[in-house]
């Protein structure tokens, strides 16, 4: 393999901006539109014409339909299911219990964190909407008819929501099945050097501690769950189109819950409508359709509705934490302790493959040079949904970024200091990487404080810091907050020694054949729910061998044709299966190098590639030269005696390291001291997420993952009440941001291309709903924090503000507020009481 083929990011052989990154080009249908081109994306005709294919899209002849019974109680023992009057409906096919599937070994499933669940509950039910019964029939409105006819009986018991109550003495024991479980209480994890951080502690001149909660959020993807599952007794073979970021790995993990082989079993996930790390755990409906497709030898659809999917699938979140920073009287922070009660729900479900029971939480130093770290966490079993998905972020990141950039407020504010000034006294130094953090991660590249000051510049920050000012003075109706978060997060799971899904490390993988005729097949282990591969991954293959990108079509979801991959999560795709497909394009371009030689009858060894003209030449005659397109008829019809005939390579990537973007977002708030109302002035996002493919879809990516960072700061939250009844369940409780909610934009990046990638990229789906949130509630805090407030609750809701402007003493009189005179319009007098 010659010298470009290696794991090198070759930046010199692209046109960059004044930023250091690809010069964005449009791409308009012609050319080639490589690395740096703002390429319209291939995938989005379907989707805006109606022709996407979802797996509520998929119709099989004689195909019947499941519905789950589920649980209205959180706690509570089944004594009795009775089905009689379910099977007396016409069109009823079947009412599977427990006690079916244990004839086949199907009862229960193993979680991604080696722990066992319930597919259908045969004694006792731990969360509200567990999955108890199901009803096979006709149609989808017969099953729904039948599961309302299934009769349970319940010993109903006293649950317990809350972590911290879940570990008091007399709590109610949610899994007494399990051997010698005594308590609620799952595991204790630590990370760091705790002697060293208590001696910096035990030094320092200035300590703050901060608790907090990061809610429990659900991802709500557009798309909820579902699986049609089609038993072909003919072939022994299993097919299931699901809604799966991950197919390779739920084949596997299918074949060893049901004991088909895997070789037998076909995952095809089509279309998904939006995944967020929902759609990576496996799930009782997927079990149990596959269960009764292959007891009735007819294809089964299991399709969940909306407030069944926020109810009981992977939920995010729900840590309780809190942090503690040793600093000198100057801000150089010398120590950070955090402690963390992760509610963890029924089962120990957590969706994250890395070998650490909190993922990645022990990346909470941030951007910060500090020496000493320690960090605890307790994971505790309650009767809540199972999960802690990682919902647009990598594994616990989002976490361990908001407590640090909060903290690091916290500080700033106790000390007296410019919140942007104390960045800089303790950021990373550039020319300090690759960097190992205090509590072992080697980030591999940044420039922090460059993307702060031009997150600062865009803000106009001094003149807001004016303005706040001037406010405060004058005794303003509304304050004026400002926010930064200049967060790290470590993507790309993972080198296998860190990373894995059931014992499979976490490589990923690309296979691409050049045809005939010139055009390329690039089929991927990932799998989309929206990020726009097939335009992106194209564009890769577009800019390592010369070709158009609209002569490649890149494929990906269905486990018979596809290479083993694991799936699409934690901002993997461009630096794992990206990398993949580089290396493959690079392999496919060193084969096409000696079949240049030969159709161009010079030794192989003259031969050179010319990124910029995508062709090769030969070395003093750049008038002989030879395009992709050429090169492959030769592939096929007149290959060299050494070389096998075709032009196609496979490769299975496994990184090195992880990725770290980085970004700095500032954000201004108005707070309305009489409701408070938080209203956004300015919300300006620069994000590195190194070499960037295509600029328009990483614009994209971000809008996406800043009005979900706006939702979790203000709006989300999945509620209980002390029967353990969820009371955030459905969109009309569960409140998502609208356009209303969103303001506009303003987007930025630099470019620090990763030493290690091979095309320099790091990620950058999930880095918006990881900085977001930090800097979003520093502004709404520092609205307030002349007044020595220094925490508010996420969700922000006007309430939560306004009992902090009230306890701060600077909430309005409300009956001094404008009343309206409807026959006049606005009056100057007081409105009535």
């Amino acid at each position: 393999m010659s010298s470009d083929s290696e794991f090198t990011t070759e930046p010199k052989e692209y046109q960059h901006d004044d930023d250091g990154g690809p010069q964005p080009e449009k791409h308009c249908g012609h050319g080639r539109g490589g690395m740096g081109e703002e390429v319209a994306r291939k995938e989005d005709k379907r989707f805006i014409t109606g022709r996407g294919n979802y797996v509520d899209d998929i119709k099989k002849p004689g195909m019947l339909h499941c519905e789950i019974v589920r649980s209205p109680h959180a706690h509570a023992r089944v004594e009795n299911i009775d089905g009689s009057r379910a099977m007396d409906l016409d069109g009823v096919v079947a009412v599977l219990t427990a006690d079916d599937l244990l004839e086949h070994d199907l009862a229960t499933m193993p979680t991604l964190m080696d722990d066992t669940q319930d597919v259908l509950v045969n004694e006792k039910v731990k969360f509200q909407s567990q999955e108890v019964a199901a009803v096979i029939a006709e149609d989808r409105y017969t099953a729904k008819d039948g599961a309302e006819k299934v009769k349970v009986d319940y010993e109903v018991l006293d649950p317990v929501v809350d972590a911290a109550e879940a570990l008091e003495d007399d709590a109610p024991l949610i899994r007494e099945e399990l051997d010698d479980q005594e308590d609620n209480h799952i595991f204790d994890w630590d990370t760091g050097d705790k002697e060293a951080t208590e001696e910096a502690f035990a030094e320092a001149d200035v300590t703050v501690t901060e608790q907090m909660e990061y809610q429990r959020l659900h991802p709500a993807p557009i798309e909820t769950c579902g699986a049609v599952a089609d038993w072909d007794p003919g072939n022994d073979k299993m097919t299931v189109h699901m809604t799966s970021q991950a197919p390779h790995a739920h084949r596997t993990l299918f074949s060893q819950v049901s004991g088909i082989p895997e070789h037998k079993v076909r995952i095809v996930s089509p279309d998904v409508g939006g995944g967020f790390g929902n759609k990576v755990p496996i799930y009782p409906g997927y079990v149990v359709a596959a269960a009764a497709s292959y007891v009735l030898e007819r294809p089964v659809k299991w399709i969940e509705e909306r407030s069944e999917n926020i109810q009981t699938t992977g939920f995010a979140r729900d840590y309780d934490m809190t942090g503690e920073i040793a600093a000198t009287e100057d801000g150089v922070i010398q120590g950070v302790k955090v402690d963390v009660l992760a509610n963890h729900g029924a089962y120990n479900a957590a969706a994250q493959p890395s070998k650490f029971p909190a993922g990645f939480f022990n990346i909470f130093t941030g951007s910060y040079d500090i020496e000493a770290a320690y960090g605890s966490l307790t994971g505790v079993f309650t009767n809540t949904a199972p999960g802690g998905v990682a919902y647009r972020c990598s594994f616990r990141v989002t976490e361990a970024v908001y407590l640090i950039e909060r903290m690091v407020k916290v500080l700033a504010d106790e000390l007296g200091v410019d919140p942007a000034e104390i960045r800089r006294r303790n950021f990373i130094p550039s020319d300090a990487f690759p960097y190992e953090s205090a509590t072992g991660w080697n980030y591999d590249s940044g420039d922090y404080e460059k993307a702060l000051d031009k997150a600062l510049e865009m803000a106009d920050y001094e003149s807001y810091r004016e303005e706040q000012k001037r406010r405060i003075e004058e005794d303003a109706d509304k304050l004026l907050g400002i926010g930064i978060s200049s967060f790290t997060e470590i993507v790309g799971a993972g080198p296998g020694k860190q990373c894995d899904i059931a014992g499979i490390e976490m490589f990923d993988s690309a296979d691409l054949r050049v045809n005939p005729t010139g055009n390329a097949v690039l089929r991927v282990g990932v799998q989309t729910q929206g990020q726009g591969h097939e335009t992106t991954f194209a564009q890769i293959v577009a800019e390592e061998l010369g070709m158009d990108v609209d002569n490649i079509v890149v494929e990906h979801g269905d486990t018979d044709t596809e290479p083993y991959g694991l799936g699409t999560y934690g901002s993997r795709s461009t630096p794992v299966a990206g990398a993949a497909a580089a290396v493959a394009a690079r392999k496919v371009r060193d084969k096409a190098k000696s079949i240049a030689a030969n159709e161009l009858e010079a030794a192989e060894e003259d031969i050179q590639w010319d990124r910029q003209s995508g062709e090769f030449h030969v070395a003093g005659a750049p008038d002989r030269s030879i395009t992709i397109t050429e090169i492959a008829a030769g592939a096929y019809m007149n290959h060299p005696g050494s070389e096998e005939p075709g032009l196609e390579a496979t490769n299975y990537y496994d990184p090195p390291e992880m990725t770290y973007p980085f970004g700095s977002y500032i954000v201004v708030v108005e707070v309305d001291r009489e409701t408070g109302e938080v209203d956004f002035e300015k919300f300006v996002a620069v994000d590195d997420c190194g070499n960037r493919i295509n600029p328009m879809i990483i614009e994209g990516q971000i809008h996406g993952g800043l009005a979900q960072g706006i939702g979790t700061a203000m709006l989300e939250h999945v509620t209980y009440d002390d029967n353990g009844n969820v009371t955030g369940g459905d969109f009309m409780n569960y409140l998502l941001p609208t356009a209303n909610e969103i303001p506009n934009f303003e987007t930025g990046h630099t470019v620090t291309p990763s030493p290690h990638h091979p095309i320099g990229a790091k990620g950058v789906g999930e880095s918006p709903t990881v900085g977001s949130p930090p800097a979003i509630v520093n502004a709404v805090v520092d609205a307030m924090s002349h007044a020595s407030v220094t925490h508010v609750e996420m969700p922000m809701t006007p309430d939560r503000v306004w009992e902090s402007l009230n306890e701060a003493g600077l909430a309005l009189d409300p009956s001094q507020n404008v009343s309206f005179d409807f026959e006049g319009g606005q009056s100057d007098e007081p409105a009535d009481d």
